[in-house]
């Protein structure tokens, strides 16, 4: 059952399809499970070298691992994980091979497999892809073929090639979510401009910014407006110089006075093509999240810790006395107190000791 004409179309572009969404992996598996008549496809895949890494199944058809569990969470599926690793990259195996030389075991195999409506199964271990492995595995209600393990044969490749896409992708969207996510903590918002200076892509909170505090949304190819005219005409002449081969180091630069929106000018790294990277930071509105971190990370008392907040955000003793409904000696013998258990020698280096604590993340 080797690859025909037909299959192009049927297995392997689900395949490439797959690399991007989990449920084209399972649309690919059910169609190699309906070629072969299966009652299961499934690929697993292991994240790791260790014996506890994690595993990620995709399945098609029925799921034995899980109604073995179902039935007794003490069993396990009919061809255990435990040799999955010993498997030769590229051959097709038969579950007889590992239980030949046991008849006890071979015997229980039987049965188990019986149970589950299983006759036979045929593995395929993949190419090793940096520290993660992968097996496909097709379980039938009937004996398996030479055309069965020939079809598995000639998947391999296109499987190969399809995860190390997958695999790449997958830890390209981890650092994507995770750099996101710390971005959006330290209020930090970004753009990308061509040599033109029109838009090639922006974070969707300084859009909103845009909108909300400009009236308008940026629209990607076109150049931004609204901005202050010497900001607009920085960018012009900034945009070639950062997206050249040889960016010139990083420039601050003044977007709008009033709300105030600074930008760093910087080139891009990784791009298809240079790019001039604007880094913007967004009004950070402190929460009672940043007082009661605050006063984790320092075992101070809430209203210690809010003082401090307080002068952080740029009010004076006064200022924050007030706002905090105390007495001004209060707040002296509050600040009295921060300086001590901080070990700062006033308000400028509490002030900047919170500026660099995780506390006043959002």
């Amino acid at each position: 059952m080797a690859l025909t004409a037909s299959d192009e179309t049927d297995l392997l572009l689900p395949l490439v399809r797959g690399i991007s969404d989990t449920a084209q992996w399972e649309d690919f598996l059910e169609r190699v499970r309906r070629r072969t008549g299966g009652e299961s496809v499934s690929l697993i895949l292991k994240l790791g070298a260790t014996v506890h890494a994690p595993v990620v199944d995709f399945q098609a058809g029925r799921h034995l691992q899980r109604q073995t569990n179902e039935a007794d969470p003490f069993e396990i599926h009919a061809l255990e994980r435990l040799h999955y690793d010993r498997l030769r990259p590229g051959r097709v195996y038969g579950v007889e091979e590992f239980v030949d030389h046991d008849p006890v075991f071979r015997l229980e195999r039987q049965a188990k497999m019986r149970a589950l409506g299983i006759a036979d199964e045929r593995m395929v271990r993949l190419p090793d892809i940096e520290d993660t492995r992968s097996w496909l595995i097709l379980a039938s209600a009937r004996p398996c073929g030479a055309a069965d393990s020939a079809l598995l044969s000639s998947l391999v490749p296109y499987l190969e090639a399809a995860l190390t896409s997958y695999i790449a992708l997958e830890r390209h969207r981890i650092r994507a979510s995770v750099s996101a996510q710390g971005m959006a903590r330290s209020a930090t918002a970004w753009m990308v401009l061509d040599r033109e200076a029109r838009l090639l892509a922006i974070d969707p909170r300084l859009e909103t910014w845009l909108q909300d505090h400009r009236g308008y949304v940026p629209r990607q190819g076109e150049r931004l407006r609204d901005l202050d005219i010497h900001a607009e005409r920085e960018l012009a002449i900034a945009a070639p110089l950062f997206a050249s081969s040889e960016p010139p180091r990083p420039r601050p630069l003044v977007l709008h006075d009033h709300p105030r929106l600074e930008a760093l000018l910087t080139g891009t790294s990784g791009m298809p093509s240079p790019s001039m990277l604007v880094l913007c930071r967004l009004p950070n509105a402190r929460t009672r999240e940043s007082i009661a971190r605050l006063a984790h990370l320092f075992d101070l008392p809430w209203r210690e810790a809010e003082l401090a907040i307080a002068l952080n955000e740029g009010r004076s003793l006064a200022e924050a006395a007030a706002a905090m409904n105390l007495t001004l000696e209060t707040a002296r013998n509050y600040s009295k107190r921060l300086f001590a258990k901080l070990g700062v020698r006033g308000q400028p280096e509490l002030v900047r000791l919170v500026c660099d604590s995780v506390a006043v993340m959002a």
